[in-house]
């Protein structure tokens, strides 16, 4: 597999004043990945993402590097594997990047320009338009991107956005080829976007439903931007994890409804352990419950049906990346991302 992660520059055996660039060998595609998802899903979400750039990448070359926005609330543990195997923004910048990929996370505030990271990953947004060939912005992060750049803000739904739900794709743009003329992705938000006020706003809609909107959506404006509100990075066994995380919040009381079971996610074998499970869990609100739920049991009967089309976006994008970078050569403007500029948006 032709990817690999390449350690910061203080942790690195060949650090001695080089450019780190010319480290990744020539050819190699440069990817940075900002993790931003919570501690519990830190170290799956690295997996995740290198997993798809390593199935995606051919013979191509891909170097990718790790980091993460300082603002995100982190636990002392986590923040000592940060240090240790992720660059600090800043010097990633600095260094250059072909491409970014740029997570999610659990919003805290009532408003997204009201997170304490929302002028870091604003200007993350500015930087990513004017230095990288292509970059691919996820769930909360496509949500930021569409307001910071033309104002769209995101709505609340009534119920949360769960499970594997299908799309109608465009086929004919360059991200898309060869899946076909659906894709099912997996979802989980409780926040959407507005197609129709996306379309106005020049953003082009490659997967979407009549249903549950937009899926998958690019804009191009001398650097392609992709906005994925579902995951496609996801395990087969990610959304029982999460569905399992809000039965635990339900049990301790911090959240006053019982979580909708995803859609279209479980066999009849699995749904029916999970309704048992549910049952219990209304007749005897306890946090000690959680501890019974049948974990190991419902993730043998799990199939990752989405696999072969999210492996296939990906390649697809670095393609993009490796066709376009010498057109397009990114100009690594050494901008400090430190937050120091005006009140939020």
């Amino acid at each position: 597999m032709p990817l690999e992660i390449d350690p910061p520059p203080q942790k690195a055996p060949w650090a001695t004043g080089r450019s780190f660039r010319a480290c990744g060998g020539a050819g190699a595609i440069v990817v940075g990945l900002i993790n931003n998802m919570p501690d519990a899903a830190l170290d799956a979400t690295e997996s995740q993402f290198a997993s798809l750039l390593g199935a995606g990448a051919d013979s191509e070359p891909v170097h990718l590097r790790l980091s993460t926005l300082p603002e995100v609330p982190r636990s002392s543990v986590a923040l000592a594997r940060i240090q240790s195997t992720y660059w600090p923004i800043d010097e990633l910048l600095q260094e250059g990047l072909d491409a970014l990929i740029v997570t999610g996370t659990e919003p805290k505030a009532a408003q997204l320009n009201q997170e304490p990271y929302w002028l870091r990953l604003t200007g993350l947004l500015d930087w990513a338009r004017s230095n990288t060939v292509s970059s691919i912005w996820s769930c909360l992060a496509a949500h930021a991107a569409v307001l910071h750049f033309d104002g769209i803000r995101r709505r609340r739904l009534e119920q949360k956005c769960c499970g594997i739900f299908e799309y109608q794709v465009v086929p004919e743009h360059a991200l898309t080829a060869g899946i076909g003329t659906s894709i099912r992705t997996p979802h989980s938000r409780w926040n959407d976007l507005p197609s129709a006020e996306l379309a106005r706003a020049g953003y082009e809609l490659l997967s979407f439903s009549e249903k549950n909107g937009a899926d998958i959506f690019v804009k191009n404006d001398g650097t392609l931007m992709v906005f994925l509100q579902g995951h496609l990075e996801y395990e087969d066994c990610t959304l029982l994890k999460e569905y399992r995380r809000d039965i635990g919040r339900y049990l301790a009381g911090q959240q006053e409804h019982y979580p909708t079971m995803p859609c279209a996610y479980c066999p009849p074998a699995a749904l029916a352990t999970l309704a048992a499970f549910r049952d219990r869990a209304l007749s005897c609100r306890s946090e000690k419950l959680l501890a019974s739920f049948p974990s190991e049991s419902l993730s043998a009967l799990l199939i990752n049906c989405w696999r072969p089309a999210a492996i296939q976006l990906y390649k697809n994008w670095l393609s993009y990346i490796a066709s376009h970078r010498n057109l397009r050569r990114p100009a690594h403007n050494p901008v400090s991302l430190t937050p120091t500029w005006g009140s939020p948006t």
